[in-house]
């Protein structure tokens, strides 16, 4: 189904049981659990599926050892839980991925020793294998790249990696599968309210026509992510602000820094939390910061300061030290932190997710991170349709295989994302073998999987494919500007749009890949 085939659906005589604003993680699991329950649901998205901090994080499926640290057991058990029920919806999606926490005085290993045990009794049945210590030489086995001055062993724990982007992607085909529709390229620019000041609808504007549509429901739903303070003012000019934005980027760096298929935690930065080095579709990714914003921005760039920390740390950890012209790409996300009183450090804020009704009856979703996404669409879908008036269906996601759900498939082919959509996928090379040829050889990705984003996931821009469709953006940002004028080509034929709209496509993303960069 093509979007020109959503739109067709979007005006309808009768509400709308729900409407979801944002298709992000938040926004998407909400969509999911509502069509799953058997609600008429539209979920509308400003710009692409995954445009904001859900295609910009760490990567990972996990409970938060660092949550654990810092005393919130109740979160890491709904993770660890979480974490365990993805892997069983969407085995092609999520894998196991073996971390180290290297141990460079006497006491660290008998202290995270006792801590990821913990962290194993809390994941109970759903874990992902059991964590234990390791001698120097092992350790330096498993990661050969390692600095081995002072280096004494190791702990070794396992936690789950997905693609975020991918992720999305496939959250919204499932809502599609389930009779749900999800929009891309509409945003909400105003709310409608009936004759008691009650929220009964959208006005919504299609960002690639400027079309203006005013779509009513029985409920409404704000789960924008960093932007949900924006919403709640369409609702009430004077709503406070819930968000603390904090911003976080990541640094990628060739395999050759990090050869192994083990991932390096480190427990402890200068400035108290958690990095990674994490090996990803042939990368390795180093992240994350915890840089206090006073508001957040659609497109977000990262800071020099950023950049400096992070090569600095994996230097630290690794025999070759990392310097800015050895960085792939650089990609910055913000983190929808729930606001509290009395503290300025965005670290120590709740990963918590914070669900509010308005008096004029806007549902506003907040916080939460990926591994918990199910939990949340649940949480507020139930509220939402409680208060809606809307039937009362149980919750069906907890044991809801995503689409493409296949399993035995190696995470270390890129095309496993796919699932069961794989031999559709290879149909296409067969009808026509041109579109079996890599887009470049750097990136792992073929001409066919460009025409499958348009023609079934929707994507209308470059940037939908290059950054959510494929990862090209992250996997090396100057290669995908050399390929931006191939991958547009592709897309005009497909979209029946002329040279000049791919000659824009490509100046555009051009501009925006550039501040990837750590130059």
């Amino acid at each position: 189904m093509l979007r020109t085939d959503l739109l067709e659906q979007l005006d309808t005589p009768t509400p709308w049981d729900m409407i979801i604003i944002g298709g992000g993680a938040t926004g998407l699991g909400c969509g999911v659990d509502a069509a799953s329950r058997g609600y008429r649901v539209l979920l509308l998205e400003e710009r692409d599926f995954a445009q904001g901090t859900s295609s910009r994080s760490t990567k990972l499926v996990h409970g938060g050892v660092r949550y654990l640290q810092q005393g919130n057991v109740a979160l890491v058990m709904d993770a660890l839980h979480e974490r365990g029920v993805l892997l069983r919806n969407a085995p092609h999606l999520v894998s196991n991925q073996a971390f180290v926490v290297p141990d460079y005085a006497w006491w660290e290993r008998p202290f995270y020793g006792i801590g990821l045990k913990l962290y194993d009794m809390l994941a109970g049945k759903l874990g992902f294998g059991r964590s234990r210590i390791l001698s120097r030489a092992k350790t330096l086995n498993m990661i050969p790249n390692l600095e081995p001055t002072d280096l004494r062993g190791g702990v070794i724990y396992y936690d789950g990696q997905f693609d975020d982007a991918r992720l999305a992607v496939t959250l919204a085909r499932t809502m599609e599968d389930l009779g749900g529709l999800p929009v891309n390229h509409m945003g909400v620019t105003g709310l409608l309210k009936d004759d008691q000041g009650q929220v009964c609808g959208v006005e919504a504007t299609d960002s690639l026509t400027g079309d203006i549509r005013h779509l009513r429901a029985k409920v409404v739903v704000n789960a924008t992510g960093i932007f949900v303070d924006s919403v709640m003012r369409l609702d009430d000019a004077a709503a406070p602000p819930l968000i603390a934005p904090s911003q976080g980027i990541h640094l990628v760096l060739d395999k050759s820094f990090s050869p192994g298929d083990t991932a390096i935690m480190v427990p402890h930065t200068d400035d108290g939390r958690v990095i990674f080095l994490v090996p990803w579709h042939g990368r390795v990714l180093v992240g994350t910061t915890d840089t206090a914003l006073d508001a957040p921005a659609a497109e977000p760039r990262p800071m020099d300061e950023e950049i400096e920390f992070l090569l600095e740390h994996a230097g630290r950890y690794l025999t070759r030290d990392p310097r800015r012209s050895d960085v792939l790409s650089v990609f910055t996300g913000i983190r929808p932190l729930i606001r509290a009183q009395g503290t300025d450090r965005t670290a120590s804020l709740s990963r918590d997710h914070h669900l509010t009704i308005s008096q004029s009856g806007l549902v506003t979703i907040a916080g939460g991170k990926w591994t918990t996404y199910r939990k949340m669409g649940e949480d507020t879908v139930t509220q939402a349709a409680r208060l809606a008036g809307l039937p009362s269906h149980s919750c069906k996601t907890e044991n809801l295989p995503l689409h493409g759900w296949m399993n035995g498939l190696d995470p270390r082919d890129h095309l496993s994302v796919y699932g069961s959509d794989i031999e559709d996928i290879r149909e296409l090379v067969r009808h026509d073998p041109e579109l079996g040829r890599p887009l470049h050889y750097k990136l792992p990705y073929l001409r066919a999987e460009v025409v499958w984003a348009v023609r079934r996931e929707w994507a209308m821009t470059l940037s939908d494919v290059l950054r959510h469709r494929t990862r090209a953006i992250v996997l090396d940002a100057a290669v995908s500007m050399e390929i931006a004028p191939d991958v547009a080509a592709i897309m005009a034929r497909e979209l029946g749009r002329d040279a000049e709209w791919a000659e824009e496509q490509v100046r555009a993303y051009r501009e925006l890949a550039r501040s990837c960069l750590a130059e």
